[in-house]
């Protein structure tokens, strides 16, 4: 029950928050939106860490981490929020679910992770195919829109490059104390980014813009993360990307209702292409990698055999 109450509550969040996204920049500015959500977070994660008794390590492999985590707390959710001002909410939630395509074609030629088969080709074409309709459209809606568009895939690309520095660097560090310290360095990053380019607090806020900054600085980026990071423990893979097939759909239909975002046959049609890859990816290969998670307790009983000593006779010490 606990499990199935996560998954619904990861998707609801990642349904929701291209919209608060959005409505948080309408009247502060999408600069005092993200920079107060950033705020918040960082003001809920640090009691949250001493509840749990978190400690915060400053080491080598500890400071490259956060500089990661940073990475995408400040680069690519910069990004968004700038793409947020041109193109409907849910498009945000579509574009950025190219992210696992684009995670493992980083990690095939950075880490020399994942076979390129047929499917997987495929895949990536559908996605590509995709793209160009919600480009279509976007340049109907002007040029800011195709940059938007650039922006969010931009966003995405720096998203799966800081995953994947972060699992080469290694550092082992809790989910909770990774976030911690990324935002300890992005904050900063984002007060003087605000103080540059707009330096004044805002004239006009709308009930809309304060609710969804209070949501996304206390939910989104503390629970939202949280959950979703006791679902990567509890479930496998495949059924944890199943979020990212759900939630641009009810991203989209969220905002065609509360926003009145217009869903056009070329906008649905991109979006099934871009949701029909990423299924096409996640879900293809999957006896394959049944058969190896199989083979791997005998692989590492053979191991541990070659490592047992030759005058050692005694049965058993080794189990």
């Amino acid at each position: 029950m606990r499990i199935a109450i996560a998954y619904l509550c990861v998707v609801l969040l990642w349904a929701t928050t291209p919209l608060a996204i959005k409505w948080s920049g309408e009247g502060p500015g999408f600069l005092f939106g993200v920079t107060g959500r950033m705020a918040i977070g960082v003001v809920c994660i640090g009691p949250i860490l001493l509840i749990m008794k978190q400690p915060l390590p400053w080491h080598y492999k500890a400071r490259l981490t956060y500089l990661a985590v940073a990475l995408q707390a400040y680069c690519s959710m910069l990004a968004v929020y700038w793409a947020a001002q041109f193109i409907p909410s849910g498009w945000i939630s579509v574009l950025f679910g190219l992210t696992p395509l684009i995670t493992a074609l980083l990690a095939r030629f950075w880490l020399g992770q994942y076979e390129l088969n047929f499917s997987k080709l495929l895949s990536y074409l559908l996605g590509v195919g995709g793209l160009a309709l919600m480009f279509g459209s976007a340049l109907t809606m002007g040029h800011n829109a195709a940059l938007a568009i650039a922006a969010v895939i931009l966003s995405s690309f720096l998203h799966a490059f800081s995953a994947l520095s972060i699992k080469r660097i290694g550092a082992n560090l809790p989910a909770l104390t990774q976030v911690a310290g990324g935002l300890l360095i992005a904050l900063p990053a984002y007060l003087l980014t605000w103080g540059i380019f707009d330096g004044e607090w805002p004239d006009r806020f709308t009930p809309a813009s304060i609710a969804s900054i209070v949501y996304l600085g206390m939910i989104a980026t503390t629970a939202g993360f949280v959950l979703y990071y006791y679902l990567l423990i509890q479930l496998p893979t495949a059924r944890v990307a199943l979020i990212t097939l759900i939630s641009p759909v009810l991203a989209l239909l969220l905002g065609h209702a509360a926003n009145r975002e217009p869903i056009t046959a070329d906008v649905l049609t991109g979006a099934l292409t871009i949701l029909a890859a990423l299924f096409l990816h996640e879900f293809t290969g999957q006896r394959s990698s049944r058969g190896s998670a199989k083979a791997a307790p005998y692989a590492a009983a053979e191991i541990r055999d070659s490592r047992r000593r030759p005058t050692d006779k005694r049965p058993g010490r080794y189990r």
